[in-house]
Parts: C-alpha cells; structure tokens; sequence
C-alpha cells in the first residue's frame, strides 16, 4: 500500500513562501480538457486510493507551442541576431492533474529528507519551497564567490533536460527514494503516464471538434465527452505517444520534481567532490555551477562532464563557461564576465544580460506600435460617427513597460537592483524610461 497522508504546509506562489490549506495539492483549474473539473472531495476519493490509481486511465495532454525571440549577440563581431524559437507548452486533465500534484507532494517529503540525509540542501536550488527567486540565488552565488577570492569558477547548462531524461534511470531513482526495488503498482502507473505520455496538439483538436480557438468555452465545460473522444478524436491519428526510451512532459505537475530525483546521486557526487576541494555547488534545474580553487577548475570540469555522461542527457557547449576570478588591489576581477541565472558578474559589479535589455526593448516597441495602431483604428471610427477623437492610453503602457507597473521586466531589473546592492543594473534601466 502505497497510501499516505496530506499534511498542512507551505507552497510557493511565484517565487515566495506563503502557507496555504490543508490540501496542498488540490487546485481547482478552469481550462478546458477531455474531461470536467471535479470538486476536492471526489478528486480525494481518486487520489488516496492506490487501487484506483494503478488502474487509472490518463487522457493525452493536450500541447501547443508558443513562439518567442531569442536574441543573441555576436561576440566577435558585436552584431545582434534574432533567432525564432518555439517553446512546447503541455496540460493534463483536471483528475490526471490532481493525481499528479498528489504523488508530487507525497514525493517531495520524501526528497527533502534525502536531501538532509545526504547533506546536500544547499546544493539544490530550483522547484523547492525555498522562499527565495533566482535573483537571490545569483546574488547567493556572486557572494560566495567574492568570499572564495581567487577561484575558478564553472558553468554548466544541459541541453533540452526534459526532453533527455532516462526512463531507466528515472525509474530506479524513484524507487530508490521509496525505499524500494521496484515501483508499487500505483507509483508505476503514474511513471507510465509521465514517460509512455500521448498527447494532441491542440489546434488541430479544436478544429476537428469545431471548436472557436476565440471562444472555445461558449457554455462547455469539457473538450468533449468520453464516447466522442474514444470514436473521433482517438480515430482521428492526432494522439501522439511518447515512443522513446526518454523524455517527460515539462509543465505537468511532477515533472519539475522528477528531474530532481533523477538528478540525485549526480548532485551527490558533485557536492561532495567540490567539498573535497573546498568549493561550492549550486544546480538551479539544468544550469550548474562549480566554486573551486582555481587549480581545480578544469578537473572539475572534466568530472562534471563525465558524471552528465553517465546520466544520458547532453550539456549545452554553447553555455558551458570557464572563469578565473583573480584578487588584486583593486579587488576582484574575472577573465570573463560570468553569466548565471539571467545576470553577469565581472568581480565587482552584477549586469542585467544585454540580450535581455533588448529583447524587452524590443517587446516595448512593438507593444506601443499596437497601442498606437489601436488608438488610429478606433479614431476612424469616431470620426465618422463624428465623435470626438481620443488620445493615447497611456496607463496600460506604463503598466507593461515602466517601473509604475507591478510585474514586468522593469520592477524584477529595480528589484534585482535592490536586493544585490547593483548600481551597473539601475544604470542600465535607466534609459528605457526615455526610451518608451
């Protein structure tokens, strides 16, 4: 029996702490799926009864993706190029959800503990209940670093971590948290789903069932019901499964975790082998970070890639950084800026990444191009009916791109700001007031 108790808590909501009700993992959601929302009392009826769950049938995700810029900046030449990437974004249904967030909260307890057991806490950033955002991480890491004084410093990223992670490996890491040798037939059924995952890319569903991807709701409560999706859409060959040996859907509510279970004896390792050396070591996700003499720079480096190796998924050369960081009378002074977790860090002063400033530079540019687009539109109109004209609305605006909005790039660059003392990050914010 795998059953087990829900406790009272805490949750991170953003980046912050709050504590929340007794049900931690129920949340009621309001998207639309192949199935309905259902109230916490019949979700509780599924999830605390490991027969129903080792029988359960879960739904196909439904993906789509969402397309963003990435800009970059050539380092030889100084030129920005822009590169289009897509970024695949997948739900579960409101039960397979409910499921998952379930084990996922059984499952951490038993992760944090191994964590102290191991005496690796620290080590550990990304999806705990740390109370802290990845400013604070960064900021964590530039200090330890200013303290080390003359050090190597290296930088890891892994290439499409989700998309690469081990079926094998993440099976026995999942029972060797259990404490057992296998995965009792609940906890099987649920790696089965994250890992033999189906899914259907939404706009093709939606147009199958005639559904308005502007008003898709217009009074359903559901995709549609269980007889259409086994007749038409399972008939349909839009359902795609998961035939590899890896991979698991990122965005569900367990997969963030399962990556820092399947990363466990790596994070072991490296924490105590940086220890050895009388270093630090910081993985927030898939972006690590080793603090050493400088004599061990390389040789760490060289542990670390051969460890990932072991693990079947691929470091990202392109990101990989290799930093002195050198005392002198002037302080301390980097051969290279080193980057981590969105901001540069030279020895003495902490940068915004160039990239990012303009990436929002560009965002704003074409959102007051919209407004202004908008606003001409709607004039027309007026002048015909012969109303009265109206000028821009500029609230909106300074809300999205201004430090007189709550949450954008702006406020998190001042916060930032403020919690690492940085004077370089004011000064690069600066002009965009101006600028917008």
């Amino acid at each position: 029996m795998s059953q087990f108790i829900v406790f009272f808590g805490f949750a991170r909501k953003g980046n912050e702490l709050g504590y929340i009700k007794k049900h931690p993992w129920y949340r009621s959601r309001g998207y639309l799926h192949f199935d309905r929302p259902i109230s916490f009392e019949n979700a509780k009826k599924i999830v605390t009864s490991p027969k129903k769950i080792a029988s359960h049938s879960f739904y196909p995700l439904i993906n789509y993706s969402v397309e963003s810029k990435k800009i970059k900046q050539d380092k030889r030449t100084g030129i920005i190029k822009t590169k289009h990437k897509k970024r695949p974004i997948a739900y579960s249904s409101h039960v397979d959800s409910h499921i998952y967030a379930y084990y996922s909260n059984f499952l951490i307890n038993l992760y944090e503990k191994e964590l102290v057991k191991r005496g690796i806490s620290d080590s550990v950033l990304a999806f705990r209940s740390l109370g802290k955002s990845n400013i604070e991480f960064a900021y964590d890491a530039f200090v330890k670093i200013k303290e080390f004084g003359n050090c190597g410093v290296v930088a890891l990223d892994l290439s499409q971590f989700f998309d690469k992670l081990d079926h094998k490996i993440l099976k026995q890491q999942w029972s060797k948290l259990l404490g057992s040798e296998y995965l009792p037939a609940d906890h099987f059924n649920v790696f089965k789903s994250v890992t033999k995952f189906s899914q259907v890319e939404k706009t093709s569903l939606y147009n199958l069932l005639k559904i308005s991807s502007n008003n898709p709701k217009n009074g359903r409560f559901r995709v549609c019901p269980p007889k259409e999706f086994r007749n038409n859409v399972r008939k349909s060959c839009l359902i795609k499964t998961n035939k590899a040996p890896f991979g698991v859907p990122q965005g569900s509510p367990i997969s963030a975790l399962l990556s820092n279970i399947y990363m466990l004896d790596f994070d072991e390792k490296m924490h105590h082998q940086v220890n050895a050396f009388g270093g630090t070591y910081f993985r927030y996700c898939d972006d690590m970070l080793f603090i050493v003499p400088v004599e061990n720079r390389d040789e760490i480096a060289g542990i670390a890639r051969t460890e990932i190796k072991s693990l079947k998924v691929d470091i990202n050369t392109s990101k990989t950084e290799l930093r002195t960081f050198t005392s002198n009378v002037k302080g301390l002074k980097s051969d290279k800026p080193l980057q981590y977790l969105g901001f540069l860090f030279d020895g003495q002063n902490i940068y915004l990444r160039s990239t990012s400033l303009a990436r929002y530079s560009e965002r704003m540019r074409k959102g007051v191009r919209l407004a202004k687009a908008t606003m001409r539109k709607r004039n027309k109109i007026k002048s015909v009916r012969g109303e009265n004209q109206k000028s821009l609305f500029k609230n909106k605006i300074y809300k999205k791109y201004s430090h007189l909005g709550t949450r954008n790039f702006i406020t998190y660059g001042y916060r930032a700001a403020n919690i690492m003392d940085s004077k370089t990050i004011k000064k690069q914010l600066k002009p965009l007031w101006n600028k917008l």
